[in-house]
């Protein structure tokens, strides 16, 4: 994974770089940001660039592939064992940190979803921090900064990951293929993540999507049971159910732009159905109804209960 393979964030990339060159690299990394953004990506580019030549990976030799399918000997990569990461873990990690390398010129080692580490493996971890073992890097990778330790953030150096433009994601979705309304609406969906855009492309969502709308769009309060089913099935879990807030979030943005005139929508395939909402919602209950999604999402990454935040919802949403 070369460096000029991590699209969109440029300025992470040039300190990366600077650091290799100027051989200031820090002992230890935060990357941050949203789920979907790169991030890994980064991670692993760095370490090749570390054990490949100390500049950039060439992805060609056997050590850049062995860190591209996380089989390098020198790299451990350690995420949550369940709902956390746990100290056993931690003192594995440690204990690998304290031999020599056996192939690169220093060890390291990935931690993904950093901010799950329970409170006696984030204490264990502070003293890596501290007292570094050997000579490795450390790179920690979070969704969710504001849950890290105070004192493991102030010992590592953080990059931050935000969510990519819409421009830039359709960008790199043509070049690999998609066509320009898939592109599109791909990239709108997305909520900023390359990664998410991609999935949409290749999965069905893009041709599910228009019976889903159409199916929310036609419930009525009093349907019960059909309001319930559509929550079940849209809400299996936290993901899904976020995944389907940022649909109805464009759906309902599109039906905004089209009460007040505008062409610029993005579900351009489902005009139709956006012209039909539109005509039987109020300006102000548009307005209302897209609060009510912002607000849904907000619970939903506060950990609420994704099927009954769900079912809450498409029940405001319903004509």
């Amino acid at each position: 994974m070369s460096f000029s393979r991590i699209i969109g964030y440029e300025r992470n990339v040039s300190l990366l770089r600077r650091a290799l060159a100027t051989g200031k690299l820090s002992h230890a990394y935060l990357f941050y940001g949203i789920d979907g953004s790169g991030m890994k990506e980064a991670a692993l580019a760095l370490v090749e660039a570390v054990f490949c030549n100390g500049t950039d990976g060439c992805g060609e030799c056997p050590s850049c592939r062995k860190v591209a399918g996380l089989r390098h000997p020198d790299l451990h990569h350690v995420q949550p064992d369940g709902a956390f990461i746990k100290i056993d873990q931690i003192r594995e990690l440690q204990k690998e940190l304290s031999y020599r390398p056996f192939e690169a010129p220093k060890k390291a080692c990935i931690i993904e979803q950093a901010d799950k580490m329970n409170t006696s493996a984030a204490n264990a971890f502070l003293k890596t921090l501290e007292e570094p073992s050997g000579d490795a890097i450390l790179i920690l990778m979070t969704t969710h900064v504001d849950a890290v330790l105070p004192t493991i953030l102030s010992r590592c150096q953080q990059l931050r990951f935000p969510s990519l433009s819409t421009e830039t994601i359709a960008s790199q979705l043509r070049e690999k293929g998609a066509d320009e309304d898939s592109a599109r609406i791909a990239a709108a969906l997305a909520g900023g993540s390359i990664e998410r855009a991609q999935e949409i492309v290749e999965g069905d969502w893009l041709q599910t999507r228009r019976s889903l709308l159409e199916r929310i769009t036609a419930l009525s309060p009093e349907e019960i049971i059909p309001l319930f089913a559509a929550a079940e099935e849209a809400a299996k879990d936290k993901d899904s159910a976020i995944h389907l807030v940022d649909l109805l979030n464009v759906f309902w943005r599109d039906i905004l732009l089209t009460q007040s005139g505008s062409s610029e929508i993005v579900n351009t395939d489902l005009s139709p159905l956006i012209r039909s909402v539109a005509e039987r919602n109020s300006l102000d209950r548009v307005i209302e109804k897209l609060e009510r999604i912002a607000r849904t999402r907000q619970a939903l990454t506060r950990n609420a209960n994704p099927r009954l935040a769900i079912e809450v919802l498409i029940m405001s949403l319903a004509d």
